[in-house]
């Protein structure tokens, strides 16, 4: 009875039963669904590609130098992000407006990279139904499907940080709603990672 008790009162309260916000344990879930989407587009691509006579290299299209770049600036914004959760939890008012504003710098700046990257593939050929020179079209499917769904959750992501620095400006934000953008902006450079290793390093 006294566990039921202690549990209804920290939902009433505000608190999940796990010791966390409801907010940041519904990140979570969204996160842990998320991980296995991205994985199971990840599991199908790498299924092809084993199973492909013709898979074109990635670096007959894709500059590795530049995409490093790519990763880079979107790593550099996992910081800054975490500077903004430090700041937000110290109560600093203006550093989260400043570091979320460099966060969302850097994912716009990832964001115009991306579809430099996009631009140039489709300017050799590169369509989600045909790879030139007949190699296996499966890897123009994978690629738009992969990183622009990748792209997308970027984009949602520059959203909610603006919301955040909008309002931290105003004094209205919360600890806990910047470690729950932060907990988003995270996940999203993590995946990134993954894509990078698969599409364009293995």
């Amino acid at each position: 009875m006294t566990t039921m008790a202690t549990t209804e009162s920290r939902w009433s309260s505000g608190l999940s039963p796990f010791g966390m916000s409801w907010q940041k344990l519904m990140m979570w879930w969204f996160i842990v669904t998320d991980a296995l989407l991205f994985a199971g587009f990840l599991g199908g691509y790498g299924f092809s590609r084993l199973g492909s006579e013709n898979w074109p290299p990635a670096e007959k299209f894709f500059s590795l130098t530049y995409l490093t770049v790519m990763t880079f600036v979107l790593i550099s914004s996992s910081a800054t992000m975490a500077c903004a959760v430090a700041a937000a939890r110290a109560g600093d008012r203006a550093a989260v407006a400043k570091f979320t504003g460099y966060t969302m710098l850097g994912g716009i700046g990832f964001l115009g990279m991306q579809v430099y990257e996009w631009a140039h593939f489709i300017s050799q050929g590169g369509r989600p139904w045909a790879v030139p020179e007949g190699l296996d079209a499966r890897f123009g499917s994978y690629f738009f499907l992969v990183t622009g769904f990748h792209g997308t959750h970027v984009l949602i992501g520059v959203l909610i940080l603006l919301v955040v620095m909008l309002r931290a400006r105003a004094g209205r934000f919360t600890a806990n709603g910047v470690e729950v953008a932060g907990l988003y902006w995270h996940f999203v450079d993590l995946v990134w990672v993954f894509i990078f290793g698969c599409f364009y390093l293995i």
